[in-house]
Parts: C-alpha cells; sequence; structure tokens
C-alpha cells in the first residue's frame, strides 16, 4: 500500500512565505486591539465604579403640616445646621421679609386700633381690618391726653403704607390670598381677629428679587433700597408707638394677641430698622413666611457628608391646597410632619368652623394611611414647645379643650407625651404596612436644642437614603 505523504509534519518545516508573515503580525495586531479596547473598556467601568462610589446619594424629603405649622422655619434650620455659608449668603434677602413682617404689624396697629388722623388711610392696605363698633380710639384712657400725639404719630408713619405694598410686590404671589385681610376689606367691615393673619405669602424666586445689587440702575432696585431708608427714617416712632401704654391698653380691650414673631420684632424695631441692619441668625429663624403652593428647595450639604444633595418639597397647609399634595408623594424617601402643639385652643385661618389640633390629628392619619408613602421614612416633629409652655403658664387648661385629657398635670412635657401616644398609635393602626416612626419634641427656634436632633434626623435620611439606593 503507497505511503501518503503528511505535509503537516514535514520536517524540517517549510519556510514561512511574506504573504504567511504578513497575515501573522495582522493577527496579532487585531489580538493587541481587541486587548487595548478591552483595557479601555475596564478602565471607564472602573472610573464610573469609582465615581458611584464617591457620588452622594440624593434624598428626596417632603415636608408637611397644617399651615403655621413651622414648616419653613425647619427648612431654615436645615440650611443653618447643614448649608451654613449658603444660610448666611441668604441674609439680604431675608432683610426684606424682616421689614414686610415688622411694617404690616405696625400698619395693622394703627388701622386695628383705628388711631385718628386728619387723613384717611389708604385703601390698599393689605393689613387693613376696618371696624364699626364703638371703639374708634385706642383706648378709653386716650380719647384726651394721647390722642394729639398719637394722631401724629401715625402721620409720620403713614408712608410705611407705601412701604409694605412695595415690599408685598416684590415678594408676595400676584393678588392676594383668599385668606388674607384684602378678602375681608371687600366684603362687610368686621372687627380684627384675635390672631391677625399677617403672613408673607411668597412666590416662587423671591431671594433673587429681595436682594439689592450693585452698581445698578434698576427702578425696582431703587425703589428697594428707598423702602429701607424710610423704615429707618420712621425707627423713632415705630418704637414709640409700640411702647405707648394706651397701645398697649387697646390691643388689650380688643384682645389681640399678635403671634411673637411680630412682638419680636417690633421689641427690636431700633436695630431692625437700621440701614446697616444685617439679619441675625435668630431674625431670620423668627421670619414669617407662608409658602404658595410646592416651593422645591435644594441643599447642598457644606458640613456633614459633604456633596450630598437633599431636595425638600415644601407643601401649603392650607386646607384647600391639600388635593394637591399627592403628586409630591412618589418617590420620596423620607416625609417630615409638623404637628404644632400650642394650637390646641385656636381654629384655622382659613376655616374658623375646626379647630387647629383636630385639623392637625385628621391630616396626620389621612397620610399615614397613604400608600403612596408606605416605603417612606416617617419622622414626626411635635413643635412649638416654647409657646405650647408660655400658653400653658398664662393659666390656659389644655383639658378644657381635649376632654379625654380630664385632670392630668396641665404642663408642657405631660401634654406633649400625650400627644406622642396619641400620634403614636394613629401611625401604628393607619399605616399601611409596619415601619418605624422616629419623633422629636422640638422649638425651631432654640438652635442649640435642634442641631443635636437634626444631627440624628440627618443620620435617619442617610441610612434611608442608602437602602432605597440600594448602596447598602
Amino acid at each position: 500500500m503507497p505511503r501518503t505523504e503528511d505535509k503537516g509534519n514535514e520536517w524540517p518545516p517549510r519556510s514561512a512565505t511574506e504573504a504567511d508573515i504578513d497575515s501573522w503580525e495582522e493577527r496579532l495586531e487585531e489580538e493587541r486591539e481587541a486587548k487595548r479596547v478591552n483595557d479601555e473598556i475596564d478602565r471607564l467601568i472602573e472610573l464610573e465604579r469609582q465615581e458611584l462610589k464617591k457620588r452622594k446619594p440624593q434624598a428626596k424629603l417632603l415636608l408637611l403640616g397644617q399651615s403655621e405649622a413651622g414648616k419653613s422655619t425647619l427648612l431654615k434650620n436645615f440650611q443653618l445646621h447643614f448649608a451654613p455659608k449658603a444660610f448666611h449668603a441668604e441674609a439680604e434677602a431675608w432683610r426684606a421679609v424682616i421689614h414686610l413682617n415688622l411694617v404690616r404689624a405696625v400698619n395693622f396697629i394703627l388701622e386695628s386700633l383705628h388711631i385718628p388722623t386728619q387723613a384717611p388711610s389708604p385703601a390698599s392696605s393689605s393689613v387693613s381690618y376696618r371696624s364699626t363698633s364703638s371703639l374708634s380710639t385706642v383706648s378709653s384712657g386716650s380719647r384726651h391726653g394721647n390722642s394729639d400725639a398719637l394722631r401724629a404719630l401715625r402721620m409720620r408713619l403713614s408712608p410705611l403704607r407705601q412701604v409694605e405694598l412695595i415690599l408685598h410686590r416684590r415678594l408676595s404671589v400676584e393678588g392676594p390670598s383668599p385668606t388674607s385681610p384684602r378678602e375681608q376689606e371687600r366684603g362687610q367691615p368686621s372687627a380684627p381677629p384675635r390672631q391677625p393673619d399677617l403672613a408673607v405669602k411668597v412666590r416662587s424666586g423671591w431671594k433673587a428679587l429681595a436682594r439689592i445689587r450693585r452698581p445698578t440702575s434698576s427702578t425696582n432696585q431703587d425703589e428697594l433700597q428707598d423702602t429701607r431708608q424710610i423704615i429707618d427714617a420712621c425707627a423713632d416712632d415705630i418704637v414709640a408707638l409700640w411702647a405707648d401704654e394706651s397701645v398697649q391698653a387697646g390691643l388689650r380691650e380688643r384682645k389681640i394677641d399678635l403671634e411673637d414673631h411680630y412682638i419680636f420684632f417690633l421689641d427690636n424695631a431700633s436695630r431692625v430698622s437700621s440701614l446697616r441692619y444685617i439679619p441675625s441668625t435668630e431674625d431670620i429663624l423668627r421670619a414669617r413666611l407662608q409658602t404658595i403652593g410646592v416651593e422645591e428647595h435644594r441643599l447642598a450639604l457644606e458640613t456633614v457628608d459633604a456633596g450630598s444633595e437633599w431636595i425638600f418639597y415644601d407643601v401649603e397647609g392650607c386646607r384647600g391646597q391639600r388635593a394637591a399634595w399627592a403628586p409630591f408623594f412618589d418617590d420620596v424617601n423620607a416625609m417630615i410632619f409638623l404637628c404644632p402643639m400650642s394650637n390646641f385652643d385656636v381654629t384655622l385661618k382659613e376655616d374658623p368652623t375646626i379647630n387647629s389640633l383636630l385639623d392637625s390629628f385628621n391630616l396626620w392619619k389621612s397620610i399615614c394611611e397613604s400608600k403612596l408613602l408606605a416605603d417612606a421614612t416617617f419622622i414626626l416633629f411635635l413643635n412649638k414647645m416654647d409657646l405650647l409652655n408660655k400658653k400653658l403658664k398664662s393659666g390656659v387648661k389644655f383639658s378644657d379643650y381635649v376632654s379625654v385629657y380630664k385632670d392630668q398635670p396641665n404642663d408642657a412635657e405631660n401634654i406633649a407625651l400625650y400627644f406622642r401616644r396619641k400620634l403614636s398609635a394613629v401611625h401604628k393602626h393607619a399605616s399601611p404596612k409596619a415601619r418605624a416612626l422616629h419623633i422629636h419634641m422640638t422649638c425651631a427656634i432654640d438652635t442649640k436644642t435642634m442641631s443635636t436632633i437634626l444631627k440624628r434626623v440627618k443620620d435617619v435620611i442617610l441610612i434611608t437614603t442608602l437602602k432605597d439606593t440600594a448602596m447598602i
């Protein structure tokens, strides 16, 4: 049988041709290119992994509670403690809000006490509460001796009407709110309420509008500067009005209780009115704003966990606006609810037939029941501990308004524990599924206490966000 030649095992092997060498080199080059591409992909993946590791998770937080629960003040506290540079950089913008708080309080006092004057006050005042009652002067003790002095004082303070209109236009939403005093002026005159609504209802972007930029020829900026000069010129008269005994007597006679933040700015009128005035931390925390609609606030943390961003959704608390809350419930990491404990003896300004405490309890129950918030972390602030304590010490009995409290101690600590037990029970029974509830008793203007509380809240938010982003 003839032998078959096996060229594959030929030895010595044939010499490679030039074509064979070129083909071999091409294959090597292709392999090198493939390895280079793979290495580049691996490098980019590693860079992305490292970048993701460095990148802080973004937390979405929902602030809820009835109107005047303290949501805006809490938001300022978060900024003060975790983004202090940004907080102090906005002091100039807050000055306009503080001036409007002060001017509204002064104009309200002048109008509600009907201090006599030779000229009628402008009908456009946004804090006017006209009265047909027989109390046509400040008080019975001021009908003779003090009336001339008070008339002159009112005339000198009359420019503050225009100041109020300018500041209102710069900061507020277009047109009056349905719950503002302006609406009351259109109907039948009525006596001023015991707790007047002098809230500054702001629109989105108000901080930029409130700053004075230099150099500028803008009419609007010149107008804002003029308001500061007028307030400075009226400083002594504002102090004199607030210190006048007959004015204080008139407020007591009409049972008008200005809220604490307005009293604070009136007590500090000389300092606040100065042209050189720069708002202090306490001033900014006490300045009152009322959110219109939903405000989104982005907080870039500067201290702990620097680089993280928290997005707050500050939602208007008035009853008529609550139907618009639901779209903001989705995809939030934590919900912070504020319950103002001091409001147990007052009714809602937007609906005087409803007790504020009952409304807060019902609102809390509906939020706990929300399936959209089933996976969110719940944080409850039992707020306004200072005002609760002040009210109880004045002689107001909690059991007169909450009958089930009966003869338990009428002090802030025990009543706060009642709130804690009550709202915890509602959360337990109304929630779609079991979850933790973090409760804090707070006074939002007490920066020392708030610092400790917010550090705990920060840890809760961080852990929640990491879990939600599957990083732990």
